[in-house]
């Protein structure tokens, strides 16, 4: 069965993020500074049809967010349809870099280990693992940020599809601007790449400060 996300993802553009689509936050669940019934807030005034909170090796924030979300409804709010997520931290060619596990089931055992509030240690770091996992708890795996790591995104994205992740995230903001906005020549780039490796792509602030407008 397709996963119903992918059809969501196939729709990202350069102009998704920040007020249409956003894969990519965080809270006071993790390291960012809104709570996750403020970031809910933000979204809403936003007027985002997606969101992923992708909180650092927790899943803590759905609850709430997803509670807050719904008594938002029950007003006659319209609200962003809200998916599971999770950054987890892992090697990929050697590399430590983020994956985003996008739209799993909650508490399933596959990333129970990932969800303790710290990376992983011996195999389990490895990102053919983290990927399996992923996968495992009927999620999508996407390689984070891939312009920021110590090896170029090329070889991360060509090693990630060959270990089969899903896609990476294509635009991203890599200047960190107040207001988030894709950075030139490397986000097209990378979304080439993908598209070439039929490969979906992604986006999102990774906000970690108190707007959810930028990082």
């Amino acid at each position: 069965m397709t996963h119903p996300l992918r059809a969501v993802l196939a729709e990202v553009h350069p102009g998704s993020c920040p007020t249409e689509l956003n894969f990519h936050c965080h809270t006071t669940c993790s390291d960012g500074s809104l709570h996750p019934e403020a970031l809910g807030q933000q979204a809403v005034e936003l007027g985002l049809r997606h969101i992923a909170v992708t909180d650092h090796h927790s899943v803590a924030a759905h609850g709430p967010l997803g509670a807050w979300f719904e008594r938002q409804r029950q007003q006659g709010q319209t609200v962003p349809t809200l998916w599971s997520g999770m950054e987890i931290s892992c090697l990929l060619e050697g590399c430590l870099v983020h994956v985003l596990a996008l739209g799993f089931d909650l508490g399933h055992a596959d990333l129970a280990l990932y969800s303790q509030g710290q990376a992983a240690i011996g195999e389990s770091l490895q990102a053919s693992e983290v990927r399996r996992r992923i996968h495992g708890a009927g999620g999508l795996a996407l390689l984070a940020h891939p312009g920021r790591y110590r090896l170029p995104f090329q070889r991360l994205i060509a090693a990630a599809a060959e270990q089969g992740f899903d896609g990476a995230e294509a635009y991203y903001d890599y200047a960190m601007q107040p207001r988030w906005s894709p950075t030139p020549l490397v986000c097209e780039a990378i979304a080439q790449q993908l598209s070439q490796h039929g490969l979906l792509r992604s986006c999102g602030t990774d906000t970690h400060g108190l707007e959810l407008r930028g990082r």
